[in-house]
């Protein structure tokens, strides 16, 4: 089975994932780790160079042409969802797991890496809090169309493993 794990950045869908991945044997795959590879730069210096249209084409190729193990969690960019048919692509191809939080809780976890973010750069406090709920009112239609939301805050592996395999 494939599970990818979708949501706002800083949301911790590569900790979940990896964790996860573990406790079930299955095989760990970070998508944005994939592209970083491809491009032979990271996600801002792509942004930076490309630009977010070109960002998000290679982003959606590097999801649908990679051959996934059978049983795989995925760990997908938090505007993935969002773009083309990526959220049907995905639901389609296996389960999605939205790890759902408010957007204070995830300004607070965001506000300490906000280098390596793009679409952060120069947000801080009340400004950071309103761009996060600007985006997730944005994003939500998408990732609520996963096959199971979680609440982020008290997740736990054992949690997580009970809903993926659930049907």
């Amino acid at each position: 089975m494939r599970l990818f794990f979708i949501g706002f950045m800083g949301c911790g869908k590569t900790t979940w994932s990896r964790k996860l991945a573990a406790h079930l044997g299955y095989e760990f795959m970070d998508l944005d780790h994939m592209l970083e590879e491809k491009a032979g730069m990271t996600i801002a210096e792509y942004f930076t160079a490309h630009g977010q249209d070109a960002f998000r084409e290679l982003e959606s190729k590097i999801l649908k042409e990679t051959a996934y193990p059978e049983n795989a969690v995925v760990s997908t960019g938090g505007g993935l969802p969002c773009f083309f048919d990526n959220m049907e692509w995905m639901n389609t191809n296996g389960k999605t797991i939205y790890i759902k939080l408010s957007p204070k809780t995830l300004a607070d976890r965001l506000d300490k890496g906000k280098v390596t973010r793009p679409l952060l750069h120069g947000l801080h406090g009340d400004g950071l809090i309103a761009f996060i709920t600007e985006k997730l009112a944005e994003r939500e239609v998408f990732y609520e169309q996963a096959t199971h939301i979680v609440n982020g805050i008290d997740l736990s592996v054992e949690a997580l493993a009970e809903v993926s395999l659930s049907v």
